[in-house]
């Protein structure tokens, strides 16, 4: 963990220098929501990851990633917290690696709920938490005004489910498009796809595209491309972004 951060903080200042980046507002930034600049001034930034059993793993490590560097190198405000549906526990991955939930299920508590998936089809995590109804009800009662919503890959279907997504643009893996636009997603053709308050990806690396987007809707273009380049990782795709 010792050498993640100095690999950050110190690739941050190379990353200004290389890009010309300074820490003054651009007129990008200036032009985000007032709400979200605001927030940025004012506290922290709560950001809840929600963990099931067989949950894909570069699903939610992208995301998280890419928000540890902006708390990290950026200089950020963010707590990030894995939560599940049922409070604390161990949470069972895809591929079998074992994480322990300490913080309770508090989406009251949250600005950013996101939601990865696990797989598609019989017998897969998303299947079966679908299935089990627990996460999609718990969902549906988490929706309030300014609680961003991110589903990534095929975390969108659980949060169709959840009706969360119906006769709203968004996208998925591909596996999972078809399904989707069928429950009632208008379904939109884009790496990532921003309706607001819900802010939905294409499969597995998509989302890393889904948190840069993120950066740079609250943080602004020079926070996204400096986790870029600590990343040495390239955007994707196109965002696709609801009129104001």
């Amino acid at each position: 963990m010792q050498r993640r951060h100095i690999l950050r903080t110190g690739a941050a200042a190379t990353a200004a220098t290389a890009l010309g980046l300074g820490t003054s507002p651009t007129a990008a930034s200036a032009a985000a929501p007032a709400a979200e600049q605001k927030r940025e001034r004012t506290r922290e930034l709560r950001v809840h990851t929600v963990l099931f059993d067989a949950v894909e793993e570069q699903d939610f490590a992208g995301p998280i990633e890419v928000l540890g560097i902006l708390a990290d190198a950026d200089k950020r405000r963010i707590k990030q917290s894995f939560v599940t549906a049922d409070g604390p526990r161990t949470v069972r991955t895809s591929s079998g690696m074992y994480i322990d939930v300490r913080d309770p299920w508090a989406p009251q508590d949250a600005d950013v709920l996101l939601v990865p998936g696990g797989g598609y089809g019989k017998g897969s995590g998303v299947d079966d938490e679908i299935k089990r109804g627990v996460l999609p009800r718990a969902l549906a009662r988490a929706e309030r005004p300014g609680l961003i919503m991110g589903g990534i890959c095929t975390g969108v279907m659980v949060m169709s489910a959840a009706k969360i997504t119906r006769g709203r643009p968004c996208t998925t893996h591909f596996a999972a498009r078809d399904d989707l636009a069928k429950q009632g997603g208008k379904l939109t053709y884009g790496r990532v796809v921003d309706d607001g308050d819900l802010i939905t990806c294409g499969g597995v690396t998509s989302g890393l595209d889904l948190a840069l987007w993120l950066a740079e809707r609250l943080y602004g273009p020079q926070a996204a491309l400096r986790a870029e380049m600590i990343l040495e990782y390239e955007r994707r795709g196109t965002v696709w972004r609801a009129k104001s």
